[in-house]
């Protein structure tokens, strides 16, 4: 029996745990054991397998050690444990399950949450009375160190939880966090003789020793310190395809999808609970609408929950889940962490999850428990997509998972960050250049740049120190201190990362707000023009005070709105996964033995017959005439977005060779270029042009760098609190958010090239959003690869579903683009 199995705290909570029918696995005993010896560190387990306990149950095992004999009595102790989450659907969960331990085992300790849904009566509550448990988001945190007296608020801390780790590594939210880390480890290190513990709690990622570096960065880690806690418990997952009755051997994206309704309704049927993942929020109105128009029976059985989606409306669908008064919820990525403690019996993912680690993350919704089989099913949209299932399941076979790369010297955030110490209580230079220093996303900055940053907030740096309402910060003696009460509170209502077209409150004229909108959405509408959003149809009444008035509308003419953030593409994994499927089928290895492959036989037989079926060590380029003119095809299979600015880069190398125009269309499988004249690509020249040589040259003149640099300066310049989206008793409108950051891009642009915001704007582009890095490495693979040219008599089931997508491509017709598609169809 170790020291911490013979603690009071220990045989308490195991008691507790026997009353609930409940073993303590071995890792949640590994976890209590370092928490005891105030360790920091990462705990890695499948979804559903008590991470959450496995932590919190470990402070508690603590506080009760501390204090044996008042562990009953003791109230008010200050707050104990903060819990960072990244979802707000997560807290209530979370607030539940901790209350009911508490509660069970008599401690007064009080769980309270913090995010932008928590009214600001319970704000002051929490500060006249401080919690003992916070569970708090990253942008909720940086606000109370915006507060006066955070010091005071946070000095009795012992642990920082940081939920879901893996969804805030290699996000700006993650950095946010990072610095917030930063501060409080500091300030309680100078408070208490014990130093804050620290851990994250991590489901699917693929570079854990990266993750646990990152979040422990502050702390000086050595074996004896931190410590990564795996869980050796095997998830079991079943994975079910959903396979169309009639195969379209000349697949197009989104032909299938909806038409399988028929096949879906039977499997909400047979579950108690069902979870239906769409990609985007526009598609999951849709399919909202069509499992309603399909079976009506289902009416107040099912329910819709998106972002946009009004705050209460949200939390009714999540009761009701939770209390199964629901059958299934039409979801996106807002419930990809928020339904833990649910009883969800089944997920269905409609179209590509894009990526094996959401995939996984989705599939572990349902079977919620260490023992339970996590049940999902692959819906296709189109037929090529069943590929993905096979990659998908050999992935998981396998336990390969995607990498997060954390982000590292984010000056925006930087920036934000000294603001809001700066409303507070001030910060010391050098003593917040020395905390910095030691996170991971700003180990490398210079002592030159922070003196930029530095200069910046005094003076506005070299291009806007002539104007004063740059100059925000005033040095008080030594002491940086924002007075302003009108900057302050700017300032406040813009912490955070998250930045997004404008959102306009959707509220219906006789009744309560329903969900949000996208300002460049509903400002293309006329008054009365119908549109769908929350599952209810309604018709535009005016835009009135930042708020969309609508009326429920029964006409069958509706819109389904558009909203940004729905552009994923797919990982390198996923697409290192696919290319040794197809691999597999052409060799007749196992995977070609599977359900999914054997329903594909016939489309696999003609893509064979007619041209060939890459093998991974070889890059397809198919050449089409059509009387549309001359088509390029290319099967990288490395996502939409590197096919974006790989398609641009070779049209850039041929028109070198012969000036042409191209027309460009793209998939996650790979892309078109489209010209009225023949292009010149041959064996003798295809390497040369697919070569990783001289590749940030020609990726600045084939895209428009600047003009990608100016819009994602819009972001920073938000971030860093250069330009407000939101002010107090208004709200910026998009396009003026857009001509303030441009004009601003511009002046430092001329002015001062070197400012760092805007070298921040160009690394962005280049590294994030042209993925470079992937870029080069897909460049690489090619020159590698045998690159094998083939012209077929008519269309292949590889190229169709990309020149069909391609239609939309500034054509003129009064055809319909669905008929025009199957019209092509039936001509092949």
């Amino acid at each position: 029996m170790t020291l911490i199995e013979k603690s009071k705290g220990y045989q308490i909570i195991v008691q507790w745990l026997e009353k609930q029918g409940m073993q303590p696995f071995t890792f949640q005993k590994n976890a209590w054991e370092a928490i005891h010896n105030h360790k920091s560190g990462i705990i890695n387990a499948p979804t559903g397998c008590g991470k959450t306990f496995s932590v919190f149950l470990g402070s508690l095992i603590q506080y009760i050690n501390d204090h044996p004999n008042t562990y009953q009595t003791n109230k008010n102790t200050g707050i104990q444990l903060l819990w960072v989450t990244p979802l707000r659907a997560l807290a209530t969960d979370i607030q539940k399950a901790m209350e009911t331990v508490i509660n069970d085992i008599g401690i007064f300790w009080k769980i309270g949450i913090r995010n932008g849904d928590t009214s600001a009566q319970e704000r002051i509550k929490q500060k006249k009375h401080i919690p003992e448990v916070l569970i708090i988001t990253p942008e909720s945190l940086h606000l109370l160190l915006a507060q006066k007296g955070y010091s005071d608020f946070f000095s009795t801390l012992k642990i920082m939880v940081v939920d879901e780790w893996h969804e805030l590594i290699g996000s700006k939210r993650g950095v946010q966090v990072e610095l917030a880390l930063s501060r409080l480890k500091s300030l309680i290190d100078s408070k208490q003789q014990q130093s804050l513990s620290i851990w994250g709690i991590s489901a699917t990622i693929g570079n854990l020793e990266i993750a646990k570096e990152v979040l422990l960065s502050c702390f000086e880690q050595t074996d004896s310190n931190s410590i990564l806690i795996k869980a050796d418990i095997h998830k079991q997952t079943r994975i079910e395809s959903i396979l169309p009755d009639d195969l379209q051997k000349y697949p197009w994206a989104g032909h299938l999808g909806l038409s399988l309704i028929d096949k879906v309704i039977p499997i909400i049927k047979n579950s108690s609970s069902t979870l239906i993942f769409i990609n985007t929020r526009g598609m999951s109105e849709r399919w909202y609408q069509e499992l309603l128009n399909y079976d009506p029976e289902l009416s107040g059985q099912i329910a819709l929950h998106h972002g946009s989606i009004d705050m209460e409306l949200r939390n009714w669908v999540e009761d009701a889940l939770h209390t199964k008064k629901l059958k299934a919820v039409v979801c996106t990525a807002s419930l990809d962490l928020g339904v833990d403690f649910r009883p969800v019996d089944t997920v269905i993912q409609v179209g590509s999850p894009k990526g094996i680690a959401r995939f996984i993350q989705r599939a572990g919704r349902s079977g919620h428990q260490p023992d339970a089989v996590s049940h999902i099913y692959f819906l296709p949209t189109h037929s090529l997509e069943l590929v993905e299932s096979v990659a998908l399941q050999q992935a998981i076979k396998d336990n390969i998972i995607e990498s997060k790369e954390p982000l590292t010297l984010c000056m925006d955030v930087l920036l934000q960050y000294l603001n809001t110490l700066a409303i507070s209580e001030g910060f010391d230079p050098e003593i917040i250049y020395d905390e910095i220093k030691k996170t991971y996303a700003y180990k490398e900055i210079t002592e030159d740049e922070w003196n930029a940053l530095i200069h910046f907030l005094l003076h506005g740096g070299k291009a806007l120190e002539a104007y004063d309402e740059y100059k925000k910060v005033e040095n008080d003696g030594g002491i940086f201190r924002i007075r302003s009460r009108k900057l302050a509170m700017r300032h406040r209502m813009n912490i955070g990362t998250i930045v997004s077209e404008q959102m306009l409150k959707v509220k219906l004229q006789n009744g309560g707000y329903i969900g949000m909108i996208e300002e460049g959405f509903i400002s293309k509408l006329e008054p009365g023009d119908s549109f769908i959003i929350a599952g209810y149809n309604v018709a535009l009444v005016q835009i009135k005070e930042m708020t969309v008035l609508v009326r429920k509308s029964n006409t069958s003419k509706t819109i389904v709105p558009s909203w940004q953030g729905g552009r994923m593409s797919l990982t390198a994994n996923l697409g290192d996964q696919l290319r040794a499927t197809f691999h597999a089928i052409i060799n007749n290895e196992t995977e070609s033995q599977q359900p999914e492959i054997i329903h594909l036989h016939d489309l696999f037989q003609l893509q064979q017959d007619l041209s060939q079926i890459p093998q991974k060590n070889e890059l397809l380029i198919e050449q089409h005439t059509t009387k549309d003119g001359y088509h390029l095809l290319v099967y990288p299979f490395e996502g939409r977005l590197v096919h974006e600015i790989l398609s641009a880069i070779l049209a850039y190398r041929i028109g070198c060779i012969q000036p042409l125009t191209f027309s460009i269309a793209m998939n996650d499988y790979g892309f078109e270029l489209l010209s009225d004249q023949p292009i010149p690509i041959n064996s003798e020249n295809a390497k040369a042009l697919f070569s990783p040589y001289n590749l940030f040259s020609d990726i600045q003149k084939s895209v428009n760098a600047s003009e990608m640099a100016k819009r994602k300066f819009r972001d920073i310049a938000i971030i860093s609190g250069l330009i407000f989206q939101t002010l107090p008793g208004s709200q910026k409108k998009a396009r003026h958010l857009q001509a303030s950051a441009g004009l601003l891009f511009n002046v430092f642009n001329e002015y001062e090239p070197d400012n760092l915001l805007i070298r921040q704007a160009y690394r962005e582009v280049f590294d994030i959003q042209m993925e470079t890095q992937r870029l080069s490495a897909t460049l690489n693979r090619i020159t590698n690869s045998n690159i094998i040219i083939t012209n077929p008599v008519k269309l292949t089931p590889l190229s169709f579903p990309i020149i069909a997508d391609g239609l939309n491509r500034n054509n003129l017709t009064t055809e319909k683009l669905e008929d025009r598609i199957r019209r092509m169809q039936a001509d092949l």
